[in-house]
Formats: C-alpha cells, structure tokens, sequence
C-alpha cells in the first residue's frame, strides 16, 4: 500500500494570516479543517509540517525542537515575503508551544495555544507511549506484516530518546519566557485529553502577565481537539477570538 504522505498547505484570502501549527508525532492534517474554515470566513491560512513528521517514524526521533522551530520560523516567514504582515499563530500541542514561543519572538495579532503541555511530571512516559503508538500504525498503515510491525517496533524501542527530552525542555523554556508575551492569547484545553495534564491549561493561563486572555474548556474533546466532536463550536470560538483582535487591515 503506497501512503500518500500530508503536505503543508497555504489556503489564501484575505488579508488577515493565521499560522497554523500541528502536533508532536502530528501534521498538517491537524489543523486543515480549521484552516478551511478560517479560510471561508475571509483568513489566509498557512500550516507547515515540521521536519521528521509525516515520514517514517525513525525519522522523528532523530529531531527535536531546534529543527521543529526553524520550521516555524520559516514558516511566518514565509507569510511574511508573500504580503502578509498581520499575522496571528495558533497551534496544538507541540503547536501550542510554538505558538506562544512564536509570540515572543515575532509581532503576532493574537495566539491561540490549543492542549499545549506546561507540565512535566510524567510527561516523557506519556510522549512515548503516544510515539509508539504513533510508530506502530505508522508501520501498520505502510502495509506490513504483524511479524514485520512487531520486528521494527522492536528495534524502535532501541532508539534514543533524546527527543522526549528536548520536548520537556521546550516546555520549560517557553513556560519560562511567558511573561514576555504581550498579544491576546485564547487559551484552548480539551476535557477528556489523554496525552497531557488539562492542569496545564490553568497553568498556562495563571502564568500569562497580560489582560487579553481567556480560558476555553471543551469538555467532551480529545487531545487532538481539532478532530474532536466539539470541533464546529472550536471553529466558532477561535474565529470569534480572531474578530476582536486588533486588526488594521480589514478581511
């Protein structure tokens, strides 16, 4: 079975950019469906894939957030050298982070950080565990045999795990920078997240030095909220946050 890997993808309209940015062992496809809907409400949409994603996943465990971050960085600028000069930046998970090491690093109109970590405790087992399911239907979806799936699962589980180190340390970091952060942010958290502490979206918020913030709960949401059976009102309430920012250009 040949897989047709994800692509990034840019969805143009108005003047208005929202970066949009995926999850740990994720891809484009995350946030496509929100990318579409901003799109049709008048927002140019873009959304890169960071480097060892979308590919085999020997291939993520030899990276870590210093590639992932150039990504991002090539990815606002990649808005930017195209006429797109407000820019907002929202993301999920690994994206969340992203988005808000984004904010205090580049002019953004506005961040929407979606299931983003601030907690460390228990995080790695957590991580790996969803990397090794992530390899696992990987291998299953290339088309191999339970004997071949069980074979490189194997070997796998041989690999450094330097990476889930570095995402730990990322969340320290950005965890750490919050209080230069000055745009709005809209704080996203799943109820029923299974991969991080929803705690961290209390965190998150208490942590944030700025008046324009909010907290919004989706309680029957998975930690892949964009997929999630609340995605309709998710959409509805990033577009909303996205109307009240301070934009100079109209849509």
């Amino acid at each position: 079975m040949k897989m047709i890997p994800p692509k990034p993808f840019t969805f143009e309209a108005g003047p208005r950019a929202v970066l949009l940015l995926h999850a740990f062992t994720g891809s484009s496809t995350d946030v496509r469906a929100l990318g579409r809907y901003l799109q049709k409400q008048g927002y140019t949409t873009h959304a890169p894939i960071y480097e060892g994603h979308a590919v085999p996943p020997e291939e993520l465990m030899k990276t870590g957030p210093d590639e992932w971050w150039q990504n991002v960085d090539r990815a606002y600028q990649h808005l930017i050298n195209e006429g797109y000069d407000e820019i907002a930046v929202c993301g999920l998970s690994l994206g969340g982070l992203m988005s808000l090491r984004a904010g205090y690093t580049f002019p953004v109109k506005g961040i929407i950080p979606m299931c983003a970590p601030m907690k460390t405790n228990h995080n790695k087992e957590r991580l790996y565990q969803g990397v090794l399911s992530y390899a696992k239907e990987y291998k299953q979806l290339e088309g191999k045999t339970e004997s071949e799936v069980n074979e490189e699962m194997e070997a796998f589980q041989q690999l450094p795990l330097d990476t889930l180190d570095s995402v730990n340390e990322l969340i320290e970091e950005v965890h750490e920078n919050l209080d230069m952060v000055d745009a709005p942010v809209q704080v996203i958290q799943a109820g029923k997240d299974e991969l991080i502490d929803p705690d961290s979206a209390n965190v998150l918020y208490e942590a944030l030095d700025i008046r324009e913030k909010e907290l919004k709960w989706f309680e029957n949401s998975p930690h892949v909220i964009t997929h999630g059976p609340d995605k309709n009102e998710l959409h509805e309430t990033i577009y909303q946050f996205l109307e009240q920012l301070d934009w100079e250009k109209g849509e």
